[in-house]
């Protein structure tokens, strides 16, 4: 019925009313002949309207007289009554045919390239690396090979544990899974040592397995042995193991900041102004040209590509450029002012990058004023497990 619906739209169909007193046998009558109708509305009990194809038309007239309806034709719709409409505007249809063989011709091209990071982790390079290897905008899709592709980057990176590759119109979605960054664990049976990964100062050891090499208050470096991987006893010499223990040292976090007294700040205003451009590919039209008319202004640049359905995208795209005023004025710092500015940015930075608040034990300012500004290190004492195995190689 639906098809039947969709190609009398193509072929063309009418609006109708019919008015008598047998219209329940008219519509008796379609049916028994076959005569698809549709959108029917009973307005009165001797009138109805309804639709009907251009091909049914004669048949329905015929009915009509046999039920003694009076018939009535209210609209005409269809590709063939706009053809008619617009058979004199030749320019419209044939730019309308330029644009049906262009978008024919462009789906056999890539025009966009969507990347999907699981957990939306971003990967630096990963668009230019694919587009190194062949998979780019304006590619032609029989000559994307989606598993060389995928071949290629994974030989070229270490980051990445799965990648695929869909092509879905003129859309290429790139899905990628990082691959963790994780310690090299040691099997259990291996002898090792427990080494050093930060540098400070020793407050708890506790060797489970192996021989303590530090005590308490003993400051260390990277790659210092904490635990040694081997056991000595009186009567049973010495043993390797696999070492194991806690060990807890005070690490130091620390930031830096140069504050000069005299500087610029920055505020936008709240006036903004847009400029928008047609982009073809790499071919660009600005509407209008011109130049933000504000003295000082941020911009922004933003591009929405067209498409036809989700993942038919045409090469065509708007881009759209924002500038926002700025306010720039002058302000100058006495120096405590600006050390409690520098110090407190500090702590921020540092108290976001430290995840358990617990655990820090200390805090230590320094600064040193310079000729028009100031240098300030912010340092936090932190209690934190160090320590990582490193295999015994004989």
């Amino acid at each position: 019925m639906i098809i039947k619906i969709l190609i009398s739209y193509i072929m063309g169909y009418l609006g109708i009313t019919i008015e008598g007193y047998y219209i329940e046998r008219f519509i008796n009558m379609c049916r028994s002949n076959k005569i698809t109708i549709w959108h029917l509305k009973r307005k009165k009990d001797v009138e109805l309207s309804f639709r009907v194809g251009i091909s049914d038309f004669k048949e329905i007239c015929k009915i009509a007289k046999k039920t003694k309806c009076k018939i009535k034709i209210n609209s005409k719709r269809g590709v063939p009554f706009l053809m008619h409409r617009y058979k004199k505007r030749k320019i419209f249809f044939f730019l309308l045919l330029v644009m049906i063989v262009l978008t024919l011709v462009s789906s056999n091209f890539v025009w966009n390239v969507e990347i999907k990071e699981e957990n939306g982790q971003e990967m630096e390079n990963i668009v230019e690396d694919m587009e190194v290897v062949g998979l780019k905008i304006g590619e032609w899709k029989s000559n994307i090979d989606t598993k060389e592709i995928i071949n290629k980057i994974r030989l070229q990176r270490k980051d990445i544990a799965w990648m695929g590759i869909e092509l879905k119109g003129t859309n290429a979605i790139v899905r990628i899974v990082k691959a963790d960054e994780k310690p090299e664990i040691i099997d259990e049976n291996e002898y090792c040592s427990v080494i050093s990964d930060k540098v400070g100062i020793i407050t708890k050891i506790n060797a489970q397995t192996g021989t303590a090499n530090v005590k308490v208050g003993d400051t260390v470096n990277v790659g210092e042995t904490l635990i040694n991987g081997w056991m000595e006893g009186q009567y049973t010499g010495i043993r390797y193991v696999h070492a194991k223990g806690e060990i807890q040292a005070k690490v130091w976090h620390t930031k830096y900041i140069n504050i000069p007294y005299n500087t610029t700040e920055r505020k936008e205003t709240g006036n903004v102004e847009n400029r928008y451009a047609i982009k073809f590919n790499n071919f660009k039209i600005n509407l209008p040209k011109g130049v933000s008319k504000f003295e000082i202004y941020d911009t922004i640049e933003t591009e929405d590509k067209m498409k036809l359905f989700s993942d038919f995208y045409l090469p065509i795209s708007i881009q759209k450029t924002t500038y926002k005023e700025v306010e720039e004025k002058q302000k100058t710092y006495q120096i405590e002012e600006a050390k409690d500015v520098g110090i407190q940015q500090l702590q921020e930075e540092l108290e976001n990058e430290i995840q358990d608040k617990e655990s820090i034990v200390g805090k230590n300012v320094n600064t040193y004023e310079k000729e028009g500004s100031i240098d300030i290190y912010v340092t936090y004492e932190v209690l934190e497990n160090i320590g990582t195995n490193e295999k015994i190689v004989f």
